[in-house]
């Protein structure tokens, strides 16, 4: 266990830089709908995947109370200076207007990089964004959040619903709460979008379904289950960004990994290619080859979430290792909520390597710990499977507004533990995070410290013989998901059951619980 915590800490300067890449269609282009603008720019510019981004200023209503800056420091861990090293800043309210589509949903995606910006402190940046009449953000401030996840950059992805006046405003307005305050935004990207949202199974009420497709959503996390990174411009058309599930894993219970070997197809009637990549369901988290040690543990995911709002989940599933139905049966909890007994991935598709997925919702209150939401795997004891095993391909999580309209909750907090390790290290309060800080050290010698760190997760790695363990970020360099796999995924490579200790990460906090068979 030690030996993994050791590989964590040598590759975070590395994974917080990777894991958090959004990109966009190459052509998306204003004229058609789609916007994809980076902010205060003077002109268009290329961004380094080779995307077209347009100068924001013809949308702007009222330019009057706006101002273009330019970021006085370049983070080593931004994807590109496009859009991130030019900012529109907002003394006042200001409001960008766009026509839309009026039919069909809209991506709406806000790039933030909290700098210094015209020797405005970025610690006094609090401000709020609307989109028509949904509150996206309030009082939300891009320094706090940046340094309490620890990334240099952050970006908010929604999906909003159609508009039938056919015109977007997106209004920014500076908090009234703080003297000085002022609002900013690095990138903007509208872009249109299918509707690709069901109606969910509603958890804790039998046969009750919710409308997810009626709602504005934030997209809160989006996995590739089981596998690594993937960027949006290898998404299936969506240009959204699939992330590793491996920091949201809880207890030593974390599976195995592997990878289809066979061939993966979409089915003709009920699931468009826009669902999800092939990339997805190619890949999977199962609990293990020992079906004793199976039914005592969950496998077990934890994320970080706003109360009192309503998340819709959807699970993706791909059978590629068994054939039969009841050979492979398990149990789905959230929240400590069975949302789903029986789950039969071949009884849903039909047989072997077909993708489809399930769509639950639940409504998480502001009790004590309501904040850490629980998604749990468990073998079907019930139904008597052949194998005590459960599976997972990709799982995302949706915020849904309220019946305010409104998304926004509150600006996460720093953790004691990182702003004690900035004290002791003279870290200033100011930097957005400590990783960028780390890597501005690095400077020129990041190519011989990559190669380095490397060899030394491979080293690590072999030693400690973890077998399908990746480390502790999406996007990392390792690649531990291609075992090679056949028919009885009893035969997985590394079929000892091992185990990852719970570890204060970016997205998650350090947690103790029981195994509890219904859910945590």
């Amino acid at each position: 266990m030690k030996c993994n915590s050791h590989i964590l800490f040598s590759l975070i300067v590395l994974s917080i830089g990777l894991n958090t890449i959004p990109v966009v269609s190459k052509d998306s282009k204003s004229g058609s709908g789609s916007y994809v603008l980076a902010c205060g720019a003077s002109g268009s510019g290329t961004d380094s995947d080779g995307r077209n981004w347009q100068s924001d200023a013809n949308y702007i209503i009222s330019s009057g109370n706006s101002t273009a800056a330019t970021a006085q420091n370049q983070d080593p861990s931004l994807p590109s200076t496009i859009p991130y090293m030019t900012a529109r800043i907002f003394s006042s309210k200001s409001t960008y207007k766009f026509s839309v589509p009026k039919k069909g949903r809209l991506w709406v995606r806000l790039h933030f990089y909290p700098s210094t910006y015209s020797s405005l402190d970025p610690n006094t940046s609090y401000f709020s964004v609307t989109a028509n009449t949904f509150t996206l953000l309030n009082n939300f401030s891009a320094s706090i959040t940046a340094q309490a996840l620890t990334q240099a950059f952050i970006v908010r992805e929604f999906s909003l619903i159609p508009i039938d006046s056919g015109t977007l405003n997106l209004t920014f307005t500076p908090s009234s709460n703080y003297d000085n305050a002022y609002a900013f935004v690095n990138g903007i990207e509208v872009i249109p979008m299918p509707d690709i949202y069901q109606p969910a199974a509603l958890v804790g009420f039998s046969d009750q379904t919710l409308d997810v497709g009626s709602s504005t959503l934030q997209t809160m996390f989006r996995l590739n289950v089981g596998g690594r990174f993937i960027p949006a411009i290898k998404d299936s058309g969506l240009t959204r960004t699939w992330y590793d599930d491996t920091p949201y894993l809880f207890g030593a219970g974390s599976g195995v990994t592997s990878q289809a070997n066979i061939s993966i197809q979409y089915p003709t009637d009920n699931l468009p290619k826009s669902i999800a990549p092939l990339d997805v369901y190619s890949t999977a988290r199962s609990m293990g080859p020992d079906s004793k040690v199976n039914q005592n543990y969950n496998l077990t995911w934890i994320f970080q979430v706003d109360p009192n709002f309503t998340y819709a989940f959807r699970f993706h599933f791909c059978e590629y290792q068994e054939t039969k139905v009841n050979q492979r049966v398990f149990d789905i909890y959230v929240n400590n909520q069975t949302a789903q007994e029986g789950a039969d991935v071949i009884g849903w598709a039909g047989s072997q390597g077909v993708p489809i997925y399930k769509d639950y919702a639940v409504y998480v209150g502001d009790r004590s710990g309501d904040d850490d939401l629980w998604v749990a795997l468990h073998p079907s004891v019930s139904m008597k499977p052949e194998y005590y095993d459960a599976i997972l391909n990709g799982l995302e999580i949706f915020k849904l507004n309220d019946s305010r309209g409104n998304l926004a909750g509150p600006n996460p907090v720093p953790s004691l533990m990182m702003l004690q390790a900035e004290a002791k290290k003279g870290f200033s309060p100011s930097r957005s995070s400590f990783v960028p800080l780390i890597g501005g050290i690095l400077g020129g010698s990041a190519g011989i410290a990559i190669a380095a760190l490397i060899s030394i997760f491979v080293y690590r790695k072999m030693s400690c013989d973890y077998g399908n363990q990746y480390g502790s970020s999406a996007g990392l360099i390792a690649d531990s998901t291609t075992n090679d796999t056949d028919a009885n995924h009893r035969e997985i490579a590394g079929t000892e059951e091992t185990g990852r200790e719970g570890t204060d990460e970016p997205y998650t906090r350090e947690i103790f619980s029981a195994v509890n068979p219904k859910g945590r």
